[in-house]
C-alpha cells in the first residue's frame, strides 16, 4: 500500500512540475493583426501579413528585457511599413501603431486577460472589422523558431528510469 501511494505521489508532482503555463505579465508588449473584413480574402491576407512580419519581428525572441524590444520595435516602424506595404502591393489602407493600443477581452492558457489599454504593435487593414491575429512579443510568446517544446523534469527522468 506505501509503495502504492509513493508512485501515486510521484506521478502527481510529475506532472505537476511538467506543467508548463504561460501567463502573460502586467509589463508586456502585444502584437495585433487586424483584418478588414472575415471574408476568406480579408483573413488569408491578414495571415500573410502576420508570416511577412514574422521575419522582422523574429528578433523579439531573442530580446531579454523589454527596454531592447522596446527600442528594436520603434526603430524598425519604416521596415515594418515597408514590409506590409510589399504584402498589400500598395492595394489596400492599412495602419500601423506602436503605443497603448485597445484590445478586448482575451483568453490565453485558460486565463481572462480584461479589456483594456496596452503597449503593442498593432497593424489595422482596411477598415479593421475582421478577426484579428495576436500574441505576446515580449515575453517573447510570439514567434517560436522551435514550435515543439521539450521540458524535461528530473524526477520524471527518475520515474522512467524506475519503471524501464
Amino acid at each position: 500500500m506505501k509503495k502504492t501511494i509513493l508512485i501515486l505521489s510521484i506521478l502527481i508532482l510529475v506532472l505537476c512540475l511538467n506543467k508548463h503555463e504561460y501567463r502573460i505579465p502586467k509589463d508586456s508588449i502585444r502584437f495585433r493583426v487586424i483584418a478588414n473584413s472575415n471574408n476568406i480574402e480579408d483573413q488569408k491576407l491578414k495571415y500573410k501579413v502576420v508570416n511577412n512580419l514574422k521575419n522582422n519581428l523574429i528578433y523579439t525572441n531573442k530580446s531579454t528585457n523589454i527596454v531592447e524590444t522596446r527600442k528594436y520595435i520603434e526603430e524598425n516602424l519604416p521596415l515594418f511599413t515597408k514590409t506590409v506595404e510589399n504584402t498589400l502591393n500598395n492595394n489596400k489602407n492599412f495602419n500601423i501603431n506602436y503605443g497603448k493600443n485597445y484590445f478586448p477581452e482575451k483568453t490565453y492558457n485558460n486565463e481572462i486577460y480584461p479589456e483594456g489599454e496596452y503597449e503593442s504593435l498593432v497593424v489595422t487593414l482596411g477598415d479593421g472589422e475582421g478577426d484579428n491575429f495576436w500574441c505576446v512579443l515580449f515575453p517573447p510568446l510570439c514567434f517560436n523558431e522551435k514550435e515543439d517544446y521539450n521540458y524535461k523534469s528530473f524526477i520524471k527522468e527518475i520515474f522512467d528510469k524506475i519503471f524501464e
